[in-house]
């Protein structure tokens, strides 16, 4: 495995330019697609954007069902407000409006109170008419058989003239406003809003990562080889989302998180060969001040500096970055399709970050070449030379660690009590699917929702929708028995939709995801009829959601605990490590998942973080903080445990390995883990409240993991464990010795 690694090594160094040039043209080229696209369709025009299904679940079925039997085109809604509807002169002032609107190609009615007879004193007229009695809704609905591109041409055209009519108003309304709204209009606002997001945390991450890396290093050049790797990583992540689109649906909000996670990677990858370089160049030329500082052709110090690098921390990183897909390719055993396209949209980021860190990092730090052996002018600043000094096997980790190691028990009992203090708040986590209250409170399309929600409740959805398969005089019949259930203020009147009917549920609640109308959900679903039916809604697909991540849980736990076993065994040749790396990262997620809830849920940190909490944690949250985090806690823990098994494989008593290995590495770890909490943290910055959720949680899961588990507890658990730490049945050992990994 070494000689592998060490080939790779020298290959690169001996064709740096040749690599540099290919990912420039693979990196330029993952940019050009992913904001150009195939066909005129770029990344953000192909993914979704919706409530996240479960294929074959009954909310999913009824809602394929309800889009198959609709007779009735897309609608745009106009809602005016600050005017009187029985206004005499609105009549008259709307006429030409209707005239043009229904003009335009594709258009098949065009309604508002003042066009029924007798205008707002009909009966028919009240769902249109505001409740508070100071306005009224436009609505322009297309015909049912328009082919995308008419039905686009249509929208288009209907919104860009109701967007005009307020306006047209003012003469005859002074007060009017209006909101123009559509369901297309929604979609199109949360994917902006992604995009927004996205350009958000890249300006706010990677400025401060550099600047971090900048002090780790010691000075710009060093700082800048993982920061190639990182943009490199982004354009090939991108990319490889957009192929996806073609295969499979991808959610809007996974450009973000996977995004996130390759700029993380990369750069973490990226610390870990240029620290290892230095100190092998370090060893094998010292430092030169002088001419000789840069590198000539042939220079086989920096050759050998490379190859020695791949050769143990180049195999470290693509060990991390297999113990990460792993983790990530977990989510592909769930069946709701966001979970599968963040999985493989997972692994094919790690893949794209590791490659970069094999490939194109070896290949600038060969072209830069001695020049990196003499400290940076940063590094002549007093406290900054120190921390950027690759060369010495004491300092302040060595010294933290031998603390540790005095009272080992005391900081394992200590660190143990702080993360379940922190943890508790999880065991009360309600699971929620949310809508457009995912977006900030004052965006266009989610006022306009609340304006429908108060002033026109008939015009707004029921938190609860029953598709049946009955006849009217049986739906209406069940309405009358639904009517009497708990939590149930109304039922609408049946609708027939195609050879269906539909009745509309009216929860008393003003939330359809909280638990009143989950309760309504369950007790419409217990009820026994004689003919098929389907509840769907925001609170039906939450119970299937979350319904099918706990049947697949376990398989997806399974298989992710299994692997990981099994490479930390390959890896360290002991059964107690992998075991205790278990236990540890799980108490470091399970203390992040309790701060989520604390914060998000409760809603403690609301006004500092910038949301309206929706009352619990996204369901596929969840899955992914849980992937995504124990994903990165193995990142570390490779990291540390590959510099303790090289030290101990060399001779060194537990202890002596335990504390050197944390010297060596906890630079790196906690320079890694600073950057990746600032990556987090600038999508946490972003308005969509998912893209917050995961950034928080997975910022303080790093935070958490990168200091209690990584400073104090691993060093004090390997401490009391001592000997134990490297024991394996006889049988394991020899298959350790047959197919070990690193050494």
């Amino acid at each position: 495995m070494t000689r592998v690694f060490a080939r790779l090594g020298r290959t690169v160094a001996h064709h740096p330019r040749s690599t540099v040039v290919v990912w420039l043209v693979l990196t330029v080229l993952g940019y050009v697609l992913a904001v150009q696209g195939l066909h005129g369709e770029n990344l953000f025009d192909r993914v979704a954007t919706g409530s996240p299904g479960v294929p074959g679940t009954e909310s999913t079925r009824g809602q394929e069902i309800l889009a198959a039997e609709r007779t009735t085109g897309p609608s745009v809604n106009l809602v005016l407000s600050g005017l009187d509807p029985a206004d005499p002169e609105l009549g008259p002032a709307l006429e030409p409006v209707r005239a043009e609107l229904s003009a335009i190609e594709g258009v098949a009615s065009v309604i508002d109170p003042l066009v029924l007879p007798g205008g707002v004193e009909n009966p028919a007229s009240a769902p249109l008419l505001a409740r508070d009695g100071e306005g009224f809704l436009v609505v322009v609905e297309l015909a049912p058989d328009l082919s995308d591109d008419a039905q686009g041409a249509a929208l288009d055209a209907v919104e860009q003239r109701l967007l005009e009519v307020p306006g047209e108003l003012a003469a005859v309304a002074p007060d009017v406003d209006g909101v123009v709204g559509a369901e297309h209009l929604i979609v199109d606002e949360i994917t902006q809003q992604v995009e927004d997001d996205l350009r958000t945390g890249e300006v706010v991450a990677l400025p401060i990562a550099l600047l971090i890396m900048v002090v780790v290093f010691g000075g710009f050049l060093a700082a800048a080889m993982p920061m190639a790797g990182a943009l490199a990583s982004i354009a090939g992540g991108l990319g490889a989302l957009l192929a996806l689109t073609y295969v499979m649906d991808v959610d809007a909000s996974v450009v973000n998180v996977v995004t996130v996670l390759g700029l993380g990677l990369s750069i973490d990858y990226g610390l870990l060969i240029v620290s290892r370089f230095r100190e092998e160049l370090h060893r094998s030329v010292g430092t030169d001040d002088g001419a000789g500082s840069r590198r000539r052709r042939g220079d086989g110090a920096v050759v050998a500096a490379v190859e020695r690098t791949m050769a143990t921390a180049g195999r470290t990183v693509v060990f991390s970055a297999v113990t990460v897909a792993v983790s990530i390719a977990g989510l592909l055993v769930f069946r709701p399709d966001i979970l599968r396209a963040v999985g493989a949209g997972g692994v094919a980021v790690v893949l794209v970050a590791v490659a970069t860190a094999v490939t194109l990092v070896p290949a600038l730090l060969t072209m830069t070449g001695r020049r990196l052996a003499k400290p940076g002018l940063l590094a002549r600043v007093p406290g900054l030379r120190r921390a950027s000094d690759v060369r010495h096997d004491e300092g302040a980790f060595s010294h933290l660690a031998g603390r540790v190691q005095r009272h080992p028990w005391w900081v394992m009992l200590g660190c143990v009590a702080l993360l379940a203090l922190l943890a508790a708040p999880a065991l009360r986590m309600e699971l929620r699917i949310s809508g457009l209250e995912l977006l900030p409170a004052g965006t266009t399309q989610r006022a306009y929702v609340a304006d429908l929600e108060e002033n026109y409740p008939a015009a707004s959805s029921p938190a609860v929708t029953v598709l049946t398969a009955a006849s009217l005089p049986e739906a209406t019949a069940w309405a009358e028995e639904i009517a009497q259930l708990p939590g149930v203020v109304g039922v609408d009147p049946p609708t027939p939709v195609g050879a269906y009917v539909v009745l509309g549920v009216r929860a008393d609640t003003d939330d359809p995801g909280g638990p009143v109308a989950a309760d309504v959900v369950r007790e419409v679903r217990g009820l026994d009829v004689p003919f098929e039916r389907w509840v769907v809604g925001q609170a039906a697909s939450q119970i299937d959601f979350t319904d099918a991540l706990l049947a697949r849980a376990p398989i997806a736990l399974g298989i992710v605990g299994v692997a990981t076993l099994l490479l930390l065994f390959l890896m360290t040749g002991s059964v107690v490590i992998p075991v205790k790396a278990l236990i540890t990262n799980a108490l470091s997620i399970v203390a992040s998942l309790g701060v989520l809830v604390w914060v998000f849920q409760d809603g403690h940190l609301e006004g500092l973080l910038g949301f309206t909490s929706t009352g619990g944690i996204e369901t596929y949250v969840l899955a992914l903080v849980i992937a995504f985090a124990f994903g990165l806690a193995m990142d570390y823990e490779v990291f540390l445990l590959s510099r303790v098994k090289e030290l101990h494989d060399e001779g060194l008593p537990t202890d002596e390995a335990v504390r050197l290995g944390l010297q060596r590495s906890g630079r790196i770890i906690t320079s890694a883990a600073a950057i990746i909490i600032v990556v987090f943290a600038g999508f946490v910055v972003g308005d969509l409240v998912v893209i917050k959720q995961v950034g928080f949680a997975l910022a303080f899961a790093v935070l958490i993991d990168a200091t209690v588990v990584r400073l104090f507890l691993v060093p004090a658990t390997m401490t009391i464990l001592d000997r134990a730490n490297w024991w394996a049945p006889g049988p394991l050992r020899r298959l350790y010795r047959r197919f070990a990994i690193l050494h």
